[in-house]
């Protein structure tokens, strides 16, 4: 029996029981797909942006999930709430640094966020990851065009330095704690087709992250189920178009425990 299988029965079982709720504070090209992502998974998501509510929002959350894709000075300012108001609480927060590197803006608010509401969770690609560690990366509006070997001892490094699980995707994924690496071999070419699937990811490990095991593994196994229901996906449908609803039924299917997931993960 794979371990990460029995892992992620026991977390799906207990977002079951609590339906979590994941206070996304996102961008505006991916709220539809991640909060449908979030409910497959057993979640129950809510996006809130405005300063007036996301203290209160984030007081009845399980995790926040903070994805900078579509940046405003308001919405800046919503995060530093949210996110400080999550922390006081201890639930995990999740930041989603799209685009980092691409300009000082998205550069400068990530650092801020680090900074000000160090979140528990860091997932991006690898240019957002290596900027943020520290090193220049090449990086064309919020896809990474980094290629060669991962550095693996920037992305231990920079879990260090914040204290955050760091999770990079790619064609393997990359996730540590700056002292344990696990690398996650699921996933489909099929994702860099259609948008918002690496925001998508984000919310998984939200949801995962607020089923109450260690974040580490938790991480891991969110990135793993994901893959893994895009490689089923992906058998299922003939491109982009009909890749999206493959998706949403397979992570649902997956979550009603009717699927025997082909995890990768070590």
């Amino acid at each position: 029996m794979n371990p990460w299988q029995d892992l992620f029965d026991e977390s799906r079982r207990a977002v079951a029981r609590k339906r979590p709720l994941i206070h996304h504070i996102t961008n505006y090209v991916v709220m539809n797909l991640t909060a449908n992502v979030t409910l497959a998974l057993g979640g129950s998501p809510v996006m809130a942006h405005d300063v007036d509510e996301v203290e209160e929002m984030a007081s009845l959350a399980s995790a926040v999930v903070l994805n900078i894709g579509t940046l405003s000075p308001r919405w800046i300012e919503a995060m530093l709430l949210a996110g400080r108001r999550a922390k006081s609480r201890g639930i995990p927060v999740v930041l989603d640094p799209v685009g980092a590197g691409a300009t000082s803006l998205r550069t400068d608010t990530c650092r801020k966020l680090l900074d000000e509401v160090r979140p528990d969770i860091i997932r991006g690609n690898r240019a957002e990851i290596t900027v943020l560690g520290g090193v220049a990366a090449q990086i064309s509006g919020v896809d990474s065009r980094e290629t060669g070997e991962d550095p693996l001892d920037l992305y231990r490094d920079f879990a260090r330095r914040t204290g955050a699980i760091v999770c990079v995707s790619g064609p393997t994924d990359w996730v540590t704690d700056g002292a344990r690496m696990l690398r996650v071999d699921n996933g489909h070419p099929r994702f860099g087709r259609v948008t918002g699937t690496g925001c998508s990811a984000t919310s998984a490990v939200g949801v995962f992250a607020a089923a109450g095991q260690p974040l580490l593994e938790s991480t891991a196994l969110a990135m793993g189920v994901f893959g893994a229901c895009g490689e089923m996906a992906a058998a299922a449908s003939s491109g982009p178009g009909t890749f999206v609803p493959a998706l949403l039924d397979a992570l649902y299917q997956a979550a009603e425990g009717e699927l025997a997931l082909p995890l990768r993960i070590a």
